[in-house]
């Protein structure tokens, strides 16, 4: 049998599974996964065993002698409870970008990444319908961003009572969920673009702007009270204004970053449904 022929075969006894696409991007990216939670739970043990040795004056000193505007965007303000020092160091800046980075690679490779390969065409003529392509495509975004959202909070339990950091759980999971939510908003931003241009470098630019623009808004927002309304037009701001870590679960926060998420999921549908594939 010729490789075109087994891959045919491939695709039709895939489109006949039950998610058929769901199940082929979680087997295929389990690699890629692991790798991605390793890299999480890396930056969690590297960064946050540090916290009790800043517990000084003289982080205090340093700390008064830096522009109020910087401390507050950066999140020092707060870096004297554990809550806060794990919210400057992983939520809102290294795990921010990490979940962002993962999420936008997956969401340009799944469709525009598919395309470009000629992988979407071949599925999409297998009785694989392009609505259910999307659906099962964006299952798979946010099962991978709650493994690694699990991971996250595993190890978070794990190192919390070593390094004192006194977090409640349902707290721990009330910042997940909203650093979950952050980075899927990427990963369906790059999952629309990938489906209304079918070219991977937009799509990696949409999901790209979405975090790069989000932060930005919300710093320069922050640092001068006529621009303050630009806040609220950041993902970042919907995401940790409330400091879930600190506070518990900020549910207008999560609607909106969830619910534009599946705005986006809808608007991949009907664009993929409408488009040529492959031109």
């Amino acid at each position: 049998m010729s490789a075109s022929n087994t891959r045919a075969a491939i695709s039709g006894a895939e489109s006949r599974a039950a998610v058929p696409i769901l199940r082929r991007h979680l087997a295929e990216g389990a690699r890629s996964l692991l790798g991605w939670s390793v890299a999480l739970a890396a930056v969690l043990a590297l960064y946050l065993p540090v916290y009790p040795s800043l517990q000084t004056p003289e982080l205090a000193d340093i700390l008064d002698t830096l522009p109020t505007e910087l401390v507050s965007l950066l999140g020092y303000d707060q870096i004297a409870t554990g809550a806060g020092y794990a919210q400057a160091t992983f939520f809102g800046l290294l795990g921010f970008a990490l979940g962002a980075i993962a999420a936008t690679a997956w969401g340009a490779r799944f469709i525009a990444g598919m395309e470009e390969s000629g992988r979407l065409e071949l599925t999409l003529a297998h009785a694989v319908g392009r609505v259910q392509y999307v659906a099962e495509t964006a299952a798979a975004l946010v099962i991978r961003v709650l493994v690694l959202s699990l991971v996250t909070v595993a190890v978070l339990l794990v190192l919390n009572p070593v390094v004192e950091l006194a977090l409640s759980i349902p707290n721990v999971l009330a910042a997940t969920a909203s650093w979950a939510g952050l980075a899927v908003l990427s990963g369906t931003a790059a999952l629309a673009a990938g489906a209304l241009t079918g070219r991977s470098a937009w799509s990696l630019g949409a999901g790209a702007t979405v975090a790069a623009l989000g932060y930005a808004l919300n710093a320069i927002g922050g640092m001068s009270a006529d621009l303050d309304w630009l806040v609220h037009l950041s993902p970042y701001y919907w995401a940790f204004d409330e400091r879930p870590l600190s506070n518990g679960v900020d549910w207008g926060g999560l609607a909106l970053l969830w619910g534009f998420s599946a705005l986006l999921v809808a608007v991949a549908c009907v664009a993929l449904s409408r488009r040529d594939i492959g031109r």
